[in-house]
């Protein structure tokens, strides 16, 4: 698999609202309160770790970037793609043709019926005869192209309106479905595979002596030994003065 692609700024705001969500869970409000780090301060260190954090969930964001992509292109392009805007579908000089193609049978049609009225007008006064033949086939020609211009233009406005209407199709909808799906989860891998772990791990390493799962400052009891003291013993000849030596019985009878 090759090197996870980097998040741009609209993905750099989903990891933001992600990782605000997993700080406001109650496991880590938890852990924060065992650890002592403020949660301002564990938020800036996560998003500095972004490029660090975000390949975890890299599967999962290959395929929604891909799929982002697929109809980014296809509205660029022209297409059916639910994201493509009114704009897209207008090129210059498509009104013009659209008036131009409305007139042109009217026009056409006007000036077959004139030419037809004054040429048989003239053939049946007896005059001009011809320019009679020519005002008729004139006329006869006029109609010709304003039917056939008549049959492009509705050709032309039904292709139109089949295509304004694509958008709205079932296969472009389930297009934009499955995006906001490849976008939901690549969210919750992020969660649970990037930024909850780096989360835990922080706050690991800043409880001190243990995790942050178990109490990790132990205060022994304190004990005190017993009190002893020697008896008090004299030797001969170091008693206090008003203790004598002991009597001896007089042999001397």
């Amino acid at each position: 698999m090759g090197r996870p692609s980097p998040l741009g700024d609209e993905d750099r705001s989903d990891y933001a609202s992600v990782l605000d969500e997993v700080l406001a869970s109650a496991e880590i409000q938890r852990l924060l309160e065992r650890s002592g780090v403020g949660g301002g301060q564990l938020r800036i260190r996560a998003l500095a770790s972004a490029a660090r954090t975000a390949p975890a969930a890299a599967p999962e964001y290959q395929a929604y970037a891909a799929l982002r992509r697929e109809l980014r292109g296809r509205s660029l392009d022209g297409g059916t793609s639910s994201l493509s805007g009114p704009g897209n579908q207008e090129r210059p000089g498509a009104g013009a043709l659209a008036l131009l193609g409305v007139l042109t049978p009217i026009l056409a049609a006007v000036a077959g019926a004139t030419f037809l009225l004054l040429g048989y007008g003239l053939r049946l006064a007896g005059s001009l005869v011809a320019l009679a033949d020519t005002l008729v086939r004139v006329g006869w020609f006029s109609l010709g192209v304003a039917a056939a211009t008549a049959l492009v233009t509705i050709v032309a406005l039904y292709r139109t309106a089949a295509l304004q209407s694509a958008p709205a199709s079932p296969p472009g909808v389930d297009r934009a479905a499955d995006l906001d799906r490849a976008r939901e989860a690549w969210r919750t891998a992020l969660r649970d595979k990037a930024i909850r772990p780096f989360l835990v791990q922080e706050l690991a390493e800043e409880a001190p002596g243990g995790t942050p799962d178990r109490p990790a400052r132990f205060t022994p009891p304190a004990f005190a030994g017993p009190d002893f003291s020697s008896p008090g013993f004299s030797g001969p000849g170091h008693g206090s003065p008003d203790a004598g030596s002991p009597r001896l019985p007089d042999t001397r009878r």
